[in-house]
């Protein structure tokens, strides 16, 4: 069996790369909380429909890179390759409109068909919050106030810088529908076959295009920040006023968009220099139109998602395992089970040594990095008593087993 390997674009999560992987999750979870976001978890596959309605019919997610099938029953099924359209239809078909505002935060394995490289996974996993029911910019701070307080708190904010762009109300952007039609109708010539497609069905998706030559084009194209009318600056200077009252350090790129409709007003990313061309470590953005378009009441949205595999690559250092406590029965097998045990259920962490002498038994303990031996000899056991040695400084001494948790609570 040794010619098995994970499927393209998976991995393993062993016992370190888990330890990163939760820290990143926790911590966010945690500050979360703190922001009042409850959590919520969505079925890791919905109906197709809930993506191809809402990433796009002509996005480059639903045409090349959902993994979706027919089920024994003919529903066309997908796994989940974003957390917002369930959360959105969780939102509709739990009939949460009278729980307005909702704040939502979610975690959990994503999938997308995508040409595996560092940071991009076809199984990978993401943190991300949604805010349901608030109009204002508030709204808008306050999320990427909790985002940029979850990079600080894992030691990343010094190496991540947000950026934000305003989309604008509706009447915004179809006023830059308008020119970037005119401007892109005159650059066909140089479009992929992708985005002439989009040219004629969605002209706004040829700003998200990944093509070399569709950039180089859009690098050119007129700036929606020029067609804002006057609501939609005024929103987005209060989003500016905001950050910048709570020490938020951002820069706006009137270059960074967002090509679906049901997007306005604010998006924004959170970048590094460190993943190479996977610079993007946290992104979101506010799409009042979603939930509409889902068939739901019209409720204003924002959110972010972010890679935990991205993240728990910039950590600075894996977090430590937690240091057990070795149990070594010398011909006291049954025993030293009973106790290992004992200990659990008092809160220690216990590594039971199940067979070998003395000697292997403590190599195990240092391959281990207990904090502790705890060897139970058949003399001391006759006085109800193990040789505790403390594995740091080589000290050994006897304890009697009624004392024994008071006596190990400094090796916790």
């Amino acid at each position: 069996m040794s010619s098995l390997q994970p499927v393209r674009g998976t991995h393993d999560l062993l016992p370190e790369d888990s330890r990163r992987h939760r820290r990143v999750e926790e911590l966010a979870f945690e500050i979360a909380g703190r922001y009042g976001f409850g959590e919520i978890s969505t079925p890791i596959f919905e109906f197709t429909e809930v993506f191809s309605r809402t990433l796009g019919e002509t996005s480059d997610v639903v045409t090349k890179e959902m993994y979706s099938f027919t089920d024994r029953s003919g529903d066309g099924l997908t796994l989940r390759p974003e957390g917002t359209a369930g959360v959105a239809r969780a939102f509709i078909s739990g009939g949460l409109a009278q729980q307005l505002p909702l704040k939502l935060f979610y975690r959990g394995p994503m999938f997308r068909h995508e040409r595996p490289q560092k940071g991009r996974l076809r199984q990978f996993h993401q943190i991300g919050v949604e805010l349901l029911g608030v109009e204002g910019p508030q709204a808008d701070i306050e999320v990427m106030a909790l985002a940029a307080h979850i990079l600080d708190a894992l030691g990343l904010g010094g190496a991540a810088t947000l950026e934000l762009n305003s989309l604008g109300d509706g009447d915004s952007r179809e006023a830059y529908r308008l020119a970037l039609v005119a401007y892109l109708s005159g650059q066909r010539d140089r479009l992929s076959k992708d985005s002439l497609e989009r040219l004629e069905r969605n002209p706004l998706r040829v700003l998200d295009s990944k093509d070399e030559g569709d950039k180089a084009v859009v690098a050119e194209a007129p700036l929606l920040t020029d067609y804002l009318n006057d609501a939609s600056r005024t929103f987005f200077q209060e989003v500016l006023d905001g950050l910048a009252a709570l020490g938020v350090a951002h820069r706006v790129n009137p270059r960074l968009v967002r090509g679906l409709d049901y997007y306005c007003h604010t998006a924004f990313e959170f970048t590094t220099t460190l993943l190479g061309a996977q610079g993007t470590i946290l992104a979101g953005g506010r799409y009042d139109g979603l939930i509409a378009q889902m068939g739901g009441p019209a409720t204003p949205g924002i959110g972010w998602a972010a890679g935990i595999e991205r993240l728990s690559m910039l950590l600075a250092e894996s977090p430590a395992a937690l240091r057990p406590l070795a149990v070594i029965p010398m011909n006291r097998a049954t025993d030293a089970l009973c106790l290992c045990q004992r200990l659990r259920r008092a809160g220690f962490t216990a590594d039971l040594g199940y067979s070998g002498n003395l000697k292997k038994r403590l190599a195990r303990a240092n391959r281990v990095n207990a904090r502790a031996a705890i060897i139970l000899g058949d003399e001391e056991w006759d006085r109800e008593a193990v040789a505790v040695r403390d594995l740091d400084s080589g000290i050994q001494e006897e304890v009697l087993l009624a004392s024994l948790e008071e006596r190990l609570a400094k090796f916790r």
